[in-house]
């Protein structure tokens, strides 16, 4: 049987029409996918720096769709620098605490801060809302920075370093730290998952590769040769994509979440040295 020229017509406007709609549904499968199965956030605070014998000061401020945020900022003396922290994927700034008391230990100033649904922040996390809530905190910090004529270094680990490139490359900043940080989430599916398919799909989400080339600061990269949550491949790829001036640190026997319990003092003191260097 032909078809003719009115029927083929029609045929190819419905496979179009098709596979619109098989990409839309992709598309909202891959959100939910990545709101669902990446970002953790815990609503409470399981302690403040009142608990650890540090000062601070809550932060409120605003991202650009009006959602309103909450952080910590920590200051040491002196004023030299101011290390945004964008934290990973679980829990909130509670829980980073005892890493932040070693760093105000070495003098560094630290603003923290949680992501839409996170801890104290309003609003209900997503990707765009988490780049979103990124730049919004990196006002803040520019501003602190600013006023004590500090160094603002953006510090991210894990999935916090995709902010933190992110950040730094659309806001700037004097040196950016990245722990245990992916290139992008396509890659993250490939290491855990055998679907190239999803592979294809999100290797533009949570994509920090592809932003990084425009970094123009200084950049230190922390890996664990032992993180089997975000191999360190992928870190590596990570270190090849961006600009010099840059170093890769491996810490050997480091997984993904003991970084510097693992490494101990010397993890302290290369930060020290990285931003005694800026």
């Amino acid at each position: 049987m032909r078809l003719g020229y009115n029927a083929k017509r029609w045929l190819r406007i419905g496979v179009v029409s098709l596979e619109v709609m098989l990409l839309g549904l992709l598309s909202s499968s891959c959100n939910w996918l990545i709101e669902s199965q990446v970002f953790f956030p815990d609503k409470t605070l399981a302690q403040t720096p009142d608990d650890v014998r540090l000062l601070f000061e809550d932060i409120w401020f605003v991202s650009s769709d009006g959602v309103r945020l909450h952080g910590w900022l920590i200051p040491a003396r002196p004023k030299r620098y101011l290390l945004l922290f964008c934290h990973g994927n679980a829990g909130n700034i509670s829980h980073r605490l005892d890493n932040i008391n070693k760093l105000h230990q070495i003098g560094v100033s630290v603003l923290i801060f949680d992501y839409r649904g996170y801890g104290r922040s309003q609003g209900r996390i997503s990707e765009k809302g988490f780049y979103l809530d990124s730049e919004a905190a990196h006002q803040v910090a520019s501003e602190w920075a600013e006023q004590y004529q500090a160094k603002l270094v953006i510090f991210g680990r894990s999935l916090g370093g995709i902010a933190a490139v992110h950040v730094a490359a659309m806001k700037g900043c004097d040196g950016l730290i990245l722990e245990s940080t992916f290139s992008n989430m396509g890659a993250m599916a490939r290491a855990h998952y055998f679907l190239p398919f999803v592979e294809s799909l999100l290797e533009h989400r949570l994509n920090a590769v592809g932003e990084i080339g425009r970094v123009g600061a200084p950049i230190l990269f922390f890996h664990g040769d032992r993180d089997n949550i975000v191999p360190i491949r992928l870190g590596r790829d990570l270190y090849e994509a961006a600009p010099q001036p840059k170093e890769l640190v491996i810490l050997p026997g480091a997984g993904h979440n003991d970084t510097y319990l693992v490494a101990g003092q010397p993890y302290f003191d290369k930060i020290k040295a990285f931003l005694d260097g800026l």
